[in-house]
Formats: structure tokens, C-alpha cells, sequence
């Protein structure tokens, strides 16, 4: 796969971090949140989402051995995310179809960019905690080869971990649904791939999830506590108090 802006990694032990994301266009960005708060509400919020989860990764010292990547949608996002995005991350575009392709791709690809080990974080956690990103790192650093996996509250996962591009936990699995993290631990268990998982947390993509950044925000939340600030996400919602009250 050829790609300019994809850098080799280090020659010590280095972890990609790559954040799945589209760039936030407007009324083709977050559909179903659009459908309740409004497609420029929606658009603002990811492009505040992506902002905080760049932020959090950039939060990691430097003595872990990382580098984050943006590895993104459409072709032609990149100019938009790149007034959004630190200057420090590489760019990959998304390659394929449907969401396993493009986690299989881009695995594929940041591991050929000599890195040891691959983390892809969802775009739509602004408030992912840094510790549980440690975590991960700290799991893939390990001499056996793993994979590390973050539950979504709705059955997906916000975080694959990889040391190796393994082709089957992406095949057969019924993306979209509540069963995605089920299936790819089963796919897991059937290639003899040890598996381990992070707590849970939450993307945000509708009316629902929006209540519970809102809960957490406030402080009230009893699922999901000491997550990043998200300052940029924060401070869109206080601006906005309208939205999802």
C-alpha cells in the first residue's frame, strides 16, 4: 500500500494509535445523532470528538513508544481533518467496504510501517479514558502474540488491539450489531488467539449515548466515571444547552 504520509515507525518498540474517523462533513456525519439534535450540531460535535480523542492520545508521554495516526474517510477529508488534527499524527485513508475492512486495512497497513503493535480507536469517544489506552499498550507489550479488545456499551467494541493482522476476527462478523464484540472473541477463540478486555465504555451516536455524556459531564453518571475532560466537546455542550435536555 502506497502512502506518503505514512512514516516508518521507530526502532525501539513503538504502538501505533490510530483513530478511526470521517471527516465531519455536514449532513454526512453522524446521521442518526443528526436525526435528534440537527445535522450542524452533529457535524460541530464530531469534529469536537475527534479534537478531544486526538488530545488524549497525545497525552501519552512519549517514553511509551507511540504514534498516532488519523485514518480516515472520505478520500478527500483530509484538508478538513487536518485543521482539526495535531500536526504530529500520519494520515492513512480507509481502505474497503465495510468496518472490517477498513480495521483489517489499516492494521495491515501501520504494521507494515514497522510499528510491533497497532491500537484503532473509534472516533466517538471524547471522554475515553488515557489509562485505559495505556492499558492496551501495556497488554500488546507482552512476548505472546494477543489481541486486545474494549467493550461498547452497544455490543461493539471502541478499541482493537493487534500485534498481527489476523484475517479471520474480522471475517463473518455482523457489523452494526449488538453482537460485533461477541463474535470477534469468538472468531478470537477459534483461531487460538488469547484475548484480553478493557472495561467498558461508550460511543456516542444517538439520543441515548448523548445523555450519558451529558450525566458524565455533570458528574452524575454512575456507569462511566473519570474519563478524559474532553474540553472541546465540553465546552460545544455548554454552549449548547438545548441539546439533549
Amino acid at each position: 500500500m502506497e502512502n506518503t504520509e505514512l512514516r516508518p515507525g521507530r526502532t525501539r518498540m513503538t504502538t501505533a494509535l490510530g483513530i478511526i474517523c470521517k471527516a465531519p462533513e455536514l449532513g454526512r456525519t453522524k446521521t442518526r445523532l443528526a436525526a435528534s439534535i440537527g445535522a450542524r450540531a452533529a457535524a460541530d460535535l464530531s469534529a469536537c470528538f475527534l479534537r478531544d480523542i486526538a488530545a488524549t492520545i497525545n497525552s501519552i508521554p512519549e517514553s511509551v513508544c507511540w504514534r498516532g495516526y488519523a485514518v480516515y474517510a472520505p478520500a478527500n477529508g483530509a484538508p478538513i481533518l487536518r485543521k482539526l488534527l495535531p500536526a504530529s499524527l500520519g494520515f492513512l485513508p480507509q481502505a474497503g467496504h465495510d468496518l472490517g475492512e477498513v480495521l483489517l486495512g489499516a492494521a495491515q497497513g501501520l504494521l507494515a510501517a514497522r510499528h510491533d503493535s497497532v491500537l484503532l480507536v473509534n472516533g466517538d469517544s471524547p471522554t475515553l479514558p488515557p489509562r485505559l489506552l495505556l492499558h492496551a499498550i501495556d497488554a500488546l507489550r507482552a512476548s505472546s502474540d494477543r489481541a486486545v479488545l474494549g467493550p461498547a456499551s452497544d455490543g461493539g467494541y471502541y478499541l482493537i488491539g493487534l500485534k498481527h493482522a489476523h484475517v479471520r476476527l474480522f471475517s463473518e462478523i455482523t457489523w452494526g450489531t449488538a453482537s460485533v464484540f461477541d463474535e470477534t472473541c469468538a472468531r478470537a477463540k477459534e483461531i487460538g488467539l488469547p484475548v484480553t478486555v478493557l472495561p467498558e465504555w461508550y460511543d456516542i451516536d444517538d439520543e441515548e449515548s448523548l445523555r450519558w455524556l451529558r450525566e458524565e459531564f455533570a458528574g452524575t453518571s454512575r456507569r462511566f466515571v473519570d474519563g478524559a475532560r474532553a474540553p472541546f466537546t465540553r465546552a460545544y455542550l455548554a454552549k449548547m444547552p438545548e441539546i439533549c435536555r
